[in-house]
């Protein structure tokens, strides 16, 4: 296999960056589709919730066996399935005639996403040693952040001239030439082969992560209230808390706890899981902003989001100098704090300059999460690459998933909140329906009051991730070291 001083290692790093392009075009192709999608499907804010967190929360439970998975039986094996797997599903998206067929649809997406990044970061730990893996993670997230803002745009002028399942077919020629890629210039790596599968362990986290965002969304659609959002959340709580004591006393753990004794770990898993949290949590809102209350088509709705996606990547590019200036525990402290005011500005300014908050809310992203990912990747041992790098993806999920949960909670929550109780019925499903609910009956001040409460509904929820990200910028200090050593990463066998 090759090495870090292989010249291979360059060229699977093209393999890896296009698997990545893939992922990353799909999550911000969804984003500008939300408002069309609740449109045509007369999906509800539930609904479109549902379209985001059955990707992730599949994605997140299916990231640390797809760990163990590939570490066993081989990484570019695993990596070959997941893309067929990937293509395969993002085909059903594409000719999905219902809100539950896309959900499901999502969810198997999400499944070979899983793999896909589960083991990327695996391969370029060992690929690259502690003086270029910074440079590669770079290049990872890069390609990541490029199919962001090409989402938009393709997915933008797609909806604009075609039908909507056209946004999720852009995946397949990537597929194609990831497919390609990885089987003439990926090597076959492998971790620990001996590691046995915990399967309650994988029920106990997947069935509470579900419960508790379906507990969450729930509580946004019924109140909170509501016996069973509560009791579902309660379910999840305890489902969570059961995985925590099995995995204290499994003899061959889902989760091996023993990493989280790293504090380079620890700190750069659960700082880049709030930086998820925000980010999310923000494209679920904006495309509909741009659509309900500005008015804009989805290729201006895409246009629009550049401002995130070019501050995210201006700020992922500069994040790999700037830590060997000020320490990556200083700088994603400073990275975090550009978040939160970023988007406590946000709240207060709403619509108005938009572009200097949100630019200014992916700078803060692109700051956060290379150092934050690398601090947490530097801690691992070939051996534990596998496992400990589906570890740090499946907790960034998480923190998107129920970042979608809770600001979408908390904005429809709000949204409903600020309606005029004579409202008419269907306004209160999404802000897409209660603008369409106004157009047709050419009531102009029932849509300035939906687009009213639409806005102070998203302030709520930009406060919430604004106190959120500041509370992970005290946790950057406090967690991690001032100096982080690196584990060594040795030659591993092809075989």
């Amino acid at each position: 296999m090759a090495t870090s001083s292989s010249p291979r290692r360059w060229y699977a790093l093209i393999a890896l960056a296009l698997c990545t392009l893939a992922i990353g075009l799909d999550s911000t192709v969804l984003s500008v589709a939300l408002p069309t999608l609740a449109r045509d499907l007369g999906a509800t804010t539930g609904d479109l919730q549902w379209f985001t967190t059955s990707y992730l929360l599949v994605l997140a439970a299916a990231l640390l066996p797809a760990g163990m998975l590939g570490d066993r039986y081989g990484r570019k094996r695993l990596l070959l399935i997941a893309l067929v797997l990937f293509g395969a599903a993002s085909a059903a998206c594409a000719c999905a005639e219902t809100t539950g067929q896309l959900i499901a649809a999502r969810a198997a997406l999400g499944l070979g996403s899983a793999v896909i990044l589960a083991l990327m970061g695996a391969v370029l730990t060992v690929l690259f040693g502690e003086d270029e893996r910074p440079r590669a993670l770079s290049v990872w997230v890069t390609a990541n952040a490029l199919g962001v803002p090409l989402g938009p745009l393709l997915g933008g002028w797609l909806l604009d001239n075609f039908h909507w399942g056209s946004v999720f077919l852009i995946n397949l020629p990537l597929v194609v030439l990831g497919l390609v890629a990885v089987a003439t210039l990926l090597p076959e790596s492998h971790g620990d082969r001996e590691r046995r599968f915990d399967w309650l362990g994988v029920v106990l986290s997947a069935s509470g992560l579900v419960a508790l965002t379906y507990g969450i969304i729930e509580a946004g659609e019924r109140g909170w209230s509501d016996p069973r959002a509560l009791l579902t959340i309660a379910f999840g709580v305890l489902a969570l808390g059961a995985l925590v004591f099995w995995q204290r006393r499994a003899s061959a753990p889902l989760i091996e706890l023993e990493l989280f004794r790293d504090r380079a770990f620890t700190g750069g898993t659960v700082l880049s899981t709030i930086a998820g949290f925000a980010f999310f949590g923000l494209l679920f809102a904006l495309p509909q902003l741009f659509q309900a209350v500005g008015g804009h088509d989805a290729l201006g709705t895409g246009m629009r989001l550049l401002p995130v996606i070019g501050g995210l990547i201006a700020g992922a590019r500069a994040a790999d100098r700037l830590t060997a200036r000020l320490g990556a525990r200083t700088l994603i402290a400073a990275g975090l704090t550009v978040i939160a005011v970023a988007l406590a500005a946000g709240a207060v300014l709403g619509y108005t300059l938009y572009g200097v908050w949100v630019t200014a809310a992916g700078v803060g992203l692109g700051l956060t999460m290379p150092p934050a990912m690398n601090a947490a990747l530097g801690a691992l041992t070939p051996g534990r690459s596998g496992v400990g790098n589906a570890m740090v993806q499946s907790m960034r999920q998480v923190g998107s998933a129920i970042g979608v949960a809770v600001l979408g909670t908390a904005m429809n929550t709000a949204y409903r909140d600020a309606l005029p109780a004579a409202a008419p019925d269907g306004v209160r499903d999404s802000v897409t329906a209660g603008v369409a609910v106004a157009g047709r009956l050419g009531d102009p001040v029932l849509l300035g009051a939906v687009r009213a409460a639409f806005t102070d509904g998203m302030g709520v929820s930009l406060l919430v991730a604004a106190l959120v990200s500041a509370v992970g910028a005290v946790l950057a200090l406090v967690l991690l070291p001032a100096r982080m050593e690196r584990a060594a990463v040795p030659a591993e066998s092809g075989t």
